[in-house]
């Protein structure tokens, strides 16, 4: 008898392991490993901290990195479900089970390229990865007809779809949901990704390889955006500073040769590397490649400041000595090298390009262009106020007349917005589907139910993203968000019926 059991369990693991979910599981993870950690050049020093670990994941993914990271993992949630689904795991173990694995083995893989000098770990795949396992869950439940049918059943003969109460609370739940995810959106501009170790550089990067040629007379920087009132007050010359207060954090005049002290006490002093020119000009301090400035060590209290508030401004005045300099050619920087920073303020041929580090931007803060033309088009001297809220950027050139407002929001490229915009409205309309499907037997209440649960998302967003950011309502995004949580919610009803009938027509 013991001999027949342990036979079929042996014959059931045997089955297990010769299954196609099994191999494509194993697959996947090989894939992982392959595509994340190749060419496996791992290097680990004698002695290293914690804070350095941490400091390595210092990085931001790129919108191509981040598609990637979705679609490399979808396959291991695909399989994973698979194989879960034919052990007769309940659906919400299921859910569990992929994304625990998903994050897990996406963590696995970061911390290891702590140790790959090829490679930059970046915390935002983590959460990337895990969608993607969720979303090789989804697809298999759309492609498993069997499961499908057993999902719906579930859902329609729950105990909530026959009452009221539940269902309203249930769709409650679905609009906080909508509000959770519209407060992430907000965090995409936040400055809450900005580096502490990163020091603060006049005319070029701490590599060397972006220099700019010119003049700088001062660099005054606040932990607030000042308003336009305090702006024309800067323009106009009249005791500049003082409204600033105590947000201003640091204020360096640049005259003379040497070392320049910051006059608030608060930053370390502004040294010369390379061959500081003889000759002194009215503009400012001659900056080129033979020429920069760079704090003594990291601008640590600027840093934490500007973080913690989300808010900046930024006055200076300058002097291009080539209107064609490009790169953009660095003027002023807080960065670490060329790919990594929290702002800059450069110079593209006769144009100011800004470069804000935020979660949406990325860790160089190229992936939004900000670009204001004209601005360095002649080498006279101009006095410039660039400040930041929300996502707002204002820049003003010597008067406040000559202002100019960008937004990060309605500057984020096409392709780039409908990914976000499916990331948001896709998980809300699978919600719909299923909350619709739970309300079948309440028609009036399913009739009410889908109309609102379709406009209601877009519209809360949008009028969140508004009224926090500085944005203008985009008919666009409305529409956007629309297609996508109604699209998402159809097919899944259309899926849903079809998958019923070839059930019934079986049946009979």
């Amino acid at each position: 008898m013991n001999r027949r059991k342990n036979f079929n369990q042996a014959s059931k693991l045997n089955k297990l392991l010769l299954s196609g979910d099994f191999f494509l599981v194993i697959f996947s993870i090989l894939l992982v490993l392959l595509a994340t950690l190749y060419p496996f050049n791992f290097y680990f020093p004698e002695s290293f901290s914690l804070p350095e670990i941490v400091a390595s994941f210092d990085n931001s993914s790129f919108f191509k990195d981040q598609v990637n990271n979705i679609l490399l993992f979808a396959p291991l949630g695909f399989g994973f479900a698979s194989l879960l689904q034919r052990k007769r795991v309940k659906a919400i173990s299921q859910f569990l089970t992929v994304i625990l694995v998903s994050a897990g083995l996406s963590f696995t893989v970061e911390a290891l390229q702590v140790f790959l000098p090829s490679r930059a770990p970046t915390p935002a795949d983590i959460f990337n990865n895990s969608i993607g396992g969720f979303v090789g869950l989804i697809c298999f439940y759309l492609c498993n007809s069997q499961s499908f049918i057993y999902t719906l059943i579930r859902i329609e003969n729950s105990r909530a779809s026959n009452s009221i109460k539940k269902l309203t609370l249930f769709f409650l739940g679905y609009i906080l949901i909508t509000f959770l995810m519209s407060i992430a959106w907000q965090s995409t501009t936040t400055l809450s990704n900005w580096s502490l170790n990163y020091p603060l550089l006049i005319g070029n990067e701490q590599t060397g390889d972006r220099p700019w040629q010119g003049y700088v007379s001062e660099v005054d920087i606040a932990d607030r955006a000042i308003s336009k009132n305090e702006v024309s007050q800067v323009l106009n010359h009249k005791n500049y500073l003082k409204p600033i207060g105590n947000s201003l954090l640091a204020s360096y005049q640049l005259t003379g040769k040497g070392s320049y002290q910051d006059r608030t006490g608060q930053l370390p002093e502004l040294l010369s590397l390379g061959q500081s020119p003889d000759i002194e000009n009215e503009k400012g301090i001659a900056l080129s490649s033979n020429h920069w400035l760079k704090t003594r060590e990291p601008v640590t209290f600027l840093n934490e400041r500007i973080r913690e508030t989300s808010q900046f401004t930024i006055i200076t005045t300058v002097a291009t000595a080539d209107t064609t300099q490009i790169g953009p050619a660095r003027i002023i920087s807080l960065s670490g090298d060329s790919l990594h920073r929290n702002f800059t303020l450069g110079q593209q041929g006769s144009n100011l390009d800004l470069r804000i580090r935020t979660p949406m931007t990325g860790a160089n803060g190229a992936d939004t262009k900000l670009s204001i033309p004209g601005i360095f088009a002649d080498t006279r001297p101009h006095h410039i106020v660039i400040t930041y809220s929300g996502a707002t950027i204002q820049v003003y050139v010597d008067k406040p007349q000559n202002s100019y407002s960008l937004n990060l929001l309605e500057l984020v490229p096409k392709e780039q917005r409908i990914f976000y915009y499916g990331l948001t409205f896709i998980p809300l309309g699978l919600c719909l589907a299923f909350l619709t499907t739970l309300a079948k037997r309440k028609l009036t209440f399913n009739r009410l139910l889908l109309p609102s649960g379709i406009l209601l998302p877009s519209l809360i967003l949008e009028g969140i993203l508004v009224n926090d950011t500085g944005k203008s309502l985009s008919l666009k995004n409305l529409l956007l968000g629309i297609l996508f949580t109604a699209g998402t919610t159809l097919i899944l009803r259309w899926r849903a019926s079809m998958v019923l009938r070839k059930a019934a027509k079986s049946g009979s």
